[in-house]
């Protein structure tokens, strides 16, 4: 059966996933790279900096588990690109000619256009959806592997209020940062509905995981 999985979402001890200011320099606004860097100096994301090497510990393994299985990706408008992308008919996201993807890959924009072919075998598909419809086209383009919600903020808290995530891999990292955009807010008593486990790494994160809970 077709899972729905978020991996590799990091966030501040004070909740924040992405900080205030995003813009076309600043993707993460004023967050930076910080809550990033963890997963940045393991073997799976020192490439997506063109850096070489990495470590081969427990972030590097947690990290590794955000590949496999996922056959398309549902994410934000503010995943794809700065604020007003939808204004600029040339805009084709952050990552070049040949995204990471390689999945059908749906934008929750209210602004939709016409699909993008891009190299690698990934296709951006642009909706103006409810969770729930979303994740049905996600679902039918998978062909049979899972969907993975890849973020940001906004569109991940939106999943889980409508408790259609199966799977959640969050990172606690250990900085404040004040401002920006939270996950928890409105998610009040998200644990009844998780089994959740902690796993701290010696790079100073903390590493949770959130299962669904079987009904009986």
């Amino acid at each position: 059966m077709t899972r729905t999985r978020i991996h590799n979402l990091s966030i501040s001890l004070d909740g924040f996933a992405t900080g205030e200011g995003q813009s076309l320099d600043s993707p993460m606004g004023h967050a930076g790279h910080r809550l990033a860097e963890w997963m940045f100096a393991t073997r799976f994301g020192a490439p997506i900096l063109g850096r070489k090497g990495g470590t081969a510990g427990v972030d590097d393994a947690f990290a590794q588990q955000h590949e496999p299985g996922i056959g398309a990706e549902i994410m934000g408008a503010g995943k794809f690109g700065p604020p007003d992308w939808q204004d600029d008919p040339d805009w084709k996201g952050w990552w070049g000619p040949n995204p990471p993807f390689h999945t059908p890959t749906f934008v929750l924009t209210h602004r939709p256009r016409p699909s993008i072919e891009m190299e690698g075998g990934t296709i951006f598909h642009f909706l103006d959806s409810a969770p729930a419809e979303a994740l049905e086209a996600a679902r039918k383009a998978a062909d049979g592997r899972d969907v993975r919600i890849g973020g940001g903020a906004t569109v991940v808290r939106d999943f889980l209020a409508a408790g259609l995530v199966d799977h959640m891999h969050l990172v606690q990292v250990p900085i404040v940062l004040g401002r920006g955009v939270r996950v928890w807010d409105g998610l009040e008593a998200l644990e009844e509905e998780y089994d959740i486990e902690a796993v701290s790494a010696p790079s100073g994160v903390t590493h949770l995981t959130f299962d669904r809970k079987t009904r009986d």
